[in-house]
């Protein structure tokens, strides 16, 4: 199975729950831009879910590519997310409902999204992958895969029980390889023992490896030639997203990009794709280096947390004031969050430690004790 995913040599796919925005809606005239520079260069494989951008990014989907191309130009991933069904009837009603929002007759890949401890249970219990092969039988789905957020004994188990999934989207960059939580080595090896084609999520890790501390950014751009560009943002994207493209079982890395220069930039690298060279690698091993000596928190801004918050926290927000308060020392972090990430929002002291949002974390953060550090360093 794996082999056939493996002869694809276009590996960049459009994430597309950071897309461009205006005023709070899809910046419709800028995605199109996006698409377009997108599959002009070849690539074709968009990556959505019901509940992107508030249920945005599928309509998205409609406007900008199923609207304007073929539907045999275009794949186009979506996913069953746990919030949106409690009985076996919804899942069917739901999936109709995607189909319909996307403007489409079948998926190319539907996932059972997030899977891991916190909700596999639930897709048993409503029969979800046996619901999805049905669909599959009847040609609305197809490949089936699941995107998982735990830990690799955890993957190992849910892939035996469901041998027929055809293919699992992880979180893999550089930074979390050999991360003790997120395991991203370890669930590739998994990935492997099954032959399991693998889809990348977070190769940049929510923009944290593009946006590098000041020393860490400093070794990329020394690097001299390759294919990293100039150095800068450009270079730290490139190196973050070929380091996930060249390794094994990969064979699509999502990139969630949210206007043309990024898309441009991305474009740059992965349509004539080049692996990272020996002196790429050790610039990255350093990397890695500088950044656990930061200690910083390894949020990736999914927001995942904030919908279930009872206090309405805006969790990441707070996160990046305390990463940049760490790593500058300067005004501007005390600024962003009074003035700017708890105006109609709960300070981090307002947690009641309910633990939802841990519950759904990807990085399995220990975030109630992280806001308790948030709020003995800007609520003094």
């Amino acid at each position: 199975m794996a082999e056939d995913f493996a002869k694809n040599d276009k590996k960049l796919g459009f994430g597309c729950m950071r897309l461009p925005m205006k005023g709070g809606e899809i910046d419709f005239e800028e995605c199109n831009r996006m698409v377009d520079a997108f599959m002009e260069a070849g690539f074709t494989y968009f990556d959505t879910a019901k509940g992107y951008l508030g249920g945005k990014s599928e309509v998205a989907i409609r406007e900008c590519v199923v609207k304007r191309y073929s539907r045999d130009s275009f794949t186009i991933t979506d996913k069953l997310t746990m919030n949106y069904f409690d009985s076996e009837e919804d899942i069917r009603k739901v999936f109709e409902e995607q189909l319909e929002t996307c403007g489409v007759q079948y998926f190319d890949y539907y996932l059972m999204h997030a899977q891991g401890k916190v909700n596999y249970e639930k897709y048993k219990k409503f029969h979800a992958y046996e619901i999805a092969q049905e669909l599959k039988a009847e040609g609305k789905i197809r490949h089936v895969g699941l995107s998982f957020h735990d830990s690799a004994e955890y993957l190992d188990m849910i892939l035996t029980e469901h041998p027929e999934v055809e293919l699992v989207q992880i979180q893999l960059n550089y930074v979390d390889y050999d991360d003790p939580g997120v395991q991203s080595k370890k669930c590739l090896e998994v990935c492997e023992k099954h032959n399991k084609p693998v889809v990348v999520m977070e190769p940049v890790k929510g923009g944290s490896l593009i946006n590098l501390p000041k020393d860490a950014d400093k070794v990329l751009r020394n690097l001299d030639g390759g294919k990293t560009g100039n150095g800068g943002k450009s270079g730290n994207a490139g190196v973050a997203i070929r380091f996930a493209a060249n390794c094994p079982q990969v064979f699509m890395v999502l990139s969630g990009m949210s206007n043309l220069e990024q898309m441009k930039d991305n474009l740059s690298y992965m349509t004539d794709f080049q692996p990272l060279n020996e002196k790429e690698y050790a610039a990255i091993d350093e990397v890695c280096r500088i950044f656990k000596a930061q200690h910083l928190i390894s949020c990736t801004a999914c927001r995942y947390c904030i919908d279930g918050c009872p206090k309405k926290i805006l969790i990441p927000d707070l996160f990046a004031d305390m990463n940049a308060k760490q790593q500058y020392q300067d005004w501007n972090s005390d600024y962003y969050y009074e003035q700017v990430h708890t105006q109609n929002h709960g300070k981090a002291g307002d947690c009641i430690k309910c633990g939802k949002c841990e519950q759904v974390c990807p990085q399995h953060l220990e975030i109630r004790k992280l806001l308790t550090e948030v709020a003995k360093v800007f609520e003094k």
